[in-house]
C-alpha cells in the first residue's frame, strides 16, 4: 500500500529550479573525473539562479519594509482618529469647553478621591442677548465666557458646558473659603468683560456653589449648586450664592 503523502510534499516549491542547480552543483563537486567544461556549465547555472534568488531577496525585503512603513503610518492615522473620536466624544463643539457627559466623569472621580467644589453659572438674560443680536452673537458670548474662565482658571481646569448657556467648573479643595473667593472670582471677571460687536451692553453671569466633601455623589453635589444657582438669580443675578447645610 502507498504510504500517506505528507503535506510538505503537497506545498509547491518555490526553488524547484534552484534546488536542481544546486544538487548539480554537489554532483559536480563529489565527481573528481569530471571535465573543466562541464564544471564551468553547472557552476554557470549556479550563478544564474544565485543572482535570481539575491534579486528576489531584495525585492521582498523591499516589498516587507513597504508594507511595515505603511502599517506604522496606518496605526499612526488610527491613533489620530481615535484621539479625534474620543474628544468629540468628550467637548462640546462650540466651545471645545467639557460636555456634560465628560463633567460627570471628571467630577465623579475627583468627588471619589477628596473634597471638591462644584461651580455652577449661568448667563443672565441670555433669550435676550439672542433677541436684542441674534444667534450668532449669541454664540460668540457663549465663546468668549469659556475663554474668560479658561484663561482665569487654567487650561487644566475642568470647564464644562452642560446646557445652553450653563456652565460648570469642577475646583478640587479642602477650603470651603477657597471655593467661594473661586467663584466669586468668576462672577466679577466675567461681568467685567467686554464682548466684540454687535453686544452692546455687558454680559453677567449668576453663580451656584456647592463644597463637598469626599464621597459625595455626584447628583448630590450638583443638586446643592443648582440650588444655590437659582437663589442667585431670585436675588438679582450676576451675583454668587452658596448652598449651605441647613
Amino acid at each position: 500500500m502507498r504510504a500517506a503523502i505528507s503535506e510538505a510534499e503537497l506545498e509547491p516549491d518555490l526553488f524547484t529550479v534552484e534546488a536542481a542547480a544546486l544538487a548539480a552543483a554537489r554532483r559536480m563537486h563529489a565527481d573528481g573525473h569530471a571535465s573543466g567544461e562541464a564544471q564551468r556549465r553547472v557552476l554557470g547555472e549556479l550563478i544564474v539562479h544565485y543572482e535570481r534568488l539575491m534579486r528576489e531577496t531584495r525585492r521582498l525585503i523591499g516589498r516587507s519594509d513597504r508594507a511595515e512603513r505603511d502599517m506604522h503610518l496606518l496605526n499612526r492615522q488610527l491613533q489620530t482618529l481615535a484621539g479625534q473620536l474620543e474628544y468629540r466624544a468628550t467637548h462640546d463643539p462650540l466651545t471645545g469647553a467639557l460636555n456634560r457627559g465628560a463633567v460627570i466623569d471628571h467630577a465623579s472621580r475627583c468627588l471619589a478621591q477628596g473634597d471638591m467644589a462644584l461651580i455652577v453659572l449661568d448667563i443672565d438674560l441670555f433669550k435676550q442677548v439672542n433677541d436684542d443680536f441674534g444667534h450668532p452673537a449669541g454664540d460668540g458670548v457663549i465663546q468668549a465666557v469659556v475663554d474668560c474662565l479658561k484663561e482665569l482658571l487654567g487650561q487644566e481646569t475642568a470647564i464644562g458646558r452642560v446646557g445652553g448657556e450653563e456652565f460648570s467648573v469642577v475646583w478640587p479643595t479642602s477650603s470651603r473659603d477657597d471655593a467661594a473667593a473661586i467663584a466669586q472670582r468668576i462672577c466679577d471677571t466675567v461681568g467685567r468683560q467686554r464682548h466684540a460687536a454687535p453686544i452692546t451692553r455687558a454680559i453677567t453671569v449668576s453663580v451656584g456653589l456647592s463644597w463637598n466633601r469626599a464621597g459625595t455623589a455626584f447628583e448630590t453635589a450638583y443638586s446643592h449648586a443648582d440650588q444655590a444657582l437659582y437663589q442667585a438669580k431670585r436675588e438679582g443675578r450676576n451675583c454668587v450664592r452658596q448652598w449651605l447645610e441647613s
